[in-house]
């Protein structure tokens, strides 16, 4: 007698579980080493050693050195925080912005949706890293703040588009009807009913995009273009480029920070899809 095979959904929720199991200690490590990096780093990131210049691994520098005798160590904990900060405030901020954005356009409808929809057209003709770029050129010495500002102006229209989706589809759901028929302002159904019905969408795209900022953030200072004060990854990838057939770690250590985070926060955020939206993961609804 044959053995009987997984469903779909069994094998969907298996893939689920495996896929937090791998993202969400990902995750928990990146957090935990943007908060408490630069107080576990082992010395000055910044430090200046000719004496000991792309040292191997060794019990002095866990993790070897750069150019200049840099602590790899220390640079990859100092660099959590920088891109923990720096995906932290894009997020936020394009999440917001994008959200309410969107989903005005999409509930309001006619001008408004025009004036939106164009504009989120208009950027997203440039490619997203070519907009950087021409953002952060007209700086002498790009710091924080120019980077996220840089990162920002493309990135709320992600969430725009997909708050407008959902904001559309809402505004033809029967309690939004109901809410209008009983007197509600316009205004009051969008934030008390529209809003926290498309919060699920937002909060997915969110997670998987703490590792798109992440990355952009690395490649913005692997091109020269990263904040000018501090240490950043792609700075270091970019130095460890420079000398990868002779001292490969230290391309190694930059690259396998920013896989690790991009992939956690991408395996994250494919769990929370398939957790906050049954079909995804391939459930049917009960039958009554």
């Amino acid at each position: 007698m044959s053995r009987p095979t997984d469903s779909a959904p069994a094998r969907r929720v298996r893939d689920l579980g495996a896929r937090l199991r791998v993202g969400a200690p990902l995750v928990g490590l990146f957090v935990f080493l943007a908060l408490a990096g630069p107080w576990l780093a082992p010395a000055d990131p910044q430090a200046i050693d000719l004496a000991d210049q792309y040292a191997l691994p060794s019990a002095a520098h866990l993790l070897g050195t750069g150019d200049n005798g840099i602590d790899l160590a220390s640079v990859l904990l100092h660099g959590a925080r920088l891109a923990g900060l720096v995906a932290l405030v894009v997020v936020g901020v394009s999440a917001s912005v994008g959200t309410l954005l969107g989903a005005w356009a999409g509930y309001a409808g006619g001008a408004v949706d025009h004036a939106v929809s164009g504009l989120a057209d208009l950027l997203q003709a440039f490619p997203g890293i070519v907009l950087n770029i021409a953002i952060l050129a007209v700086v002498d010495e790009p710091g924080v703040s120019h980077v996220i500002l840089a990162l920002c102006v493309p990135g709320w229209v992600l969430y725009a588009r997909i708050a407008r989706a959902e904001a559309m589809a809402l505004r033809q759901r029967e309690f939004v009807e109901a809410a209008l028929a009983l007197g509600m302002t316009r205004s009051r159904v969008l934030g008390r009913h529209v809003l926290p019905n498309l919060l699920g969408p937002i909060v997915v795209q969110a997670t998987s995009g703490v590792g798109g900022v992440v990355l952009a953030e690395s490649t913005l200072s692997f091109l020269g273009l990263g904040p000018s004060e501090g240490v950043s990854w792609g700075a270091l990838l970019d130095q460890g480029s420079g000398v990868l057939l002779r001292y490969p770690h230290v391309a190694l250590v930059a690259g396998g920070a920013i896989a690790a985070t991009v992939l956690g926060f991408n395996l994250a955020g494919d769990g929370l899809r398939d957790r906050l939206d049954p079909r995804s993961a391939g459930r049917a609804p009960r039958k009554a």
